[in-house]
């Protein structure tokens, strides 16, 4: 009995949200000379999935990939590209939910098309897939979209959730709807997460073939670590010194950072090497004159290159150097953190196996944070004077500071293959899709 009325629920739910999207589509025509005119950025005709018929059709298949903002489009690039290592022939669409997603697609993947997605109505999700006609549909992190799913899983056409995240948050939410969400999960084909945790949380929503494959966007390229640490400590020559890098530091962030440099140089008797890299380097300027005011000796990295190092504050002027250099750290603050600017990137410094800390700012890599301070790789702090108080206690406390090492390491491995994993799992359900049509 209570499973009948939890099938009668999901059973409801479906009719009421496919009865409000065709009251909104009904709605529209009438209010479409308004929207055109008053708000043009809607591309209302997008919305409607009336794509320009002129898709682009290759020997290869069609993948349709749908990245719903900023954050998913960087998902998305990485996993283009391990496809289209393994399929050179294959052609990609990639939607978003928001103008600003869409430009950021289309920045990053100039030879892409890209759109926004239609809205989640019967009427317009079917004018897309007539459009489109995909050889396979990929749904990244957690953009769930009942007609979407529904209505491609429908037309046959392979349905794949992929580096698939899911906070205790949310999963809390959709366990409130327990049928309804086990139902929209069975659409999928295969499901690739990005952790265990996650992996646990799908299954238990409903999700079938789960894979955990680790994080698309944070596979960064193998490297020998220690060859990489090794060729920049020979260029740099700390001797005994500890080397703090301070990367992709923002305006107003030097000067915070200065005191907890300060305090570090005077705990280790002046055994310190700080690396200050500048997210833009129009602003080597602004931090020389910093550097001058406080009457700090500096030299710029580009000299130590080529002359060898005689002051203990190097400034990084040089692009493309930062994301090796941190092999060379000893401890690494990541910048954009302590000033609201979103944060920067802190799997960089972890893919080098060591400790990484970084502010409270970190709206633009909350996943990655999310991530590190759940293994035990990094440390998030409030304040300068709490960045200070977390790199003292790392430089003083070896076992501590062993610990973060190790777990930075197996962060790192474990994202390492991301991208040719769940490249895998859309090659895979391409291959099963071929192999039905071909026996029917």
């Amino acid at each position: 009995m209570k499973k009948d009325s939890r099938d009668r629920k999901t059973v409801m739910l479906h009719v009421f949200y496919r009865i409000l999207g065709t009251a909104v589509h009904a709605l529209l025509p009438a209010v479409l000379p308004v929207l055109n005119f008053t708000a043009p950025g809607w591309e209302i005709e997008q919305r409607l999935g009336r794509y320009q018929d002129n898709f682009h059709r290759s020997s290869g298949p069609l993948i349709w990939m749908h990245a719903a903002s900023v954050g998913e489009v960087q998902a998305a690039r990485v996993l283009i590209a391990a496809l289209t290592e393994q399929i050179p022939s294959s052609y990609f669409f990639v939607t978003t939910m928001t103008r600003q997603g869409r430009e950021a697609a289309r920045a990053r993947l100039p030879q892409v098309r890209c759109e926004l997605a239609p809205l989640d109505t019967s009427q317009a999700v079917r004018q897309a897939l007539r459009t489109v006609r995909p050889d396979a549909y990929v749904c990244l992190e957690t953009e769930l979209w009942p007609v979407m799913l529904r209505e491609t899983s429908r037309a046959g056409i392979p349905l794949l959730l992929l580096n698939g995240r899911l906070s205790e948050r949310s999963f809390r939410r959709y366990r409130l709807l327990p049928g309804f969400m086990a139902d929209l999960l069975k659409n999928f084909t295969a499901v690739g997460v990005i952790g265990e945790q996650d992996g646990a949380r799908f299954r238990e929503l409903g999700a079938e073939q789960v894979q955990v494959c680790g994080n698309l966007k944070y596979d960064l390229p193998a490297a020998d670590a220690g060859a990489m640490r090794d060729k920049y400590r020979q260029l740099l020559k700390p001797g005994g010194k500890k080397i703090f890098i301070c990367g992709s530091t923002r305006t107003g962030e030097e000067k915070l950072l200065l005191s907890v440099y300060r305090r570090l140089r005077q705990e280790t008797a002046d055994k310190l090497l700080w690396i200050i890299a500048p997210r833009h380097l129009k602003r080597l300027d602004e931090v020389r004159r910093l550097l001058n005011e406080a009457r700090l000796e500096y030299e710029l990295f580009s000299r130590c290159a080529a002359e060898g190092r005689t002051a203990d504050i190097v400034l990084v002027d040089s692009l493309g150097e930062l994301a090796d250099l941190y092999a060379a750290a000893d401890v690494s603050f990541c910048g954009g953190s302590l000033v609201n600017k979103g944060g920067h990137n802190i799997m960089e410094p972890v893919r080098w196996r060591r400790p990484v800390c970084f502010g409270p700012f970190m709206q633009d890599f909350a996943d990655a944070a999310e991530m590190v301070l759940a293994a035990g790789a990094g440390f998030q702090v409030k304040n300068a004077d709490e960045l200070a108080d977390c790199l003292s206690t790392l430089l003083r406390d070896e076992r501590l500071y062993a610990q973060t090492c190790q777990a930075a390491e197996r962060l790192a491995a474990a994202q390492q293959g991301s991208a040719q994993r769940q490249a895998e799992l859309v090659i895979r359900e391409l291959r099963k899709a071929r192999q039905e049509i071909s026996e029917r």
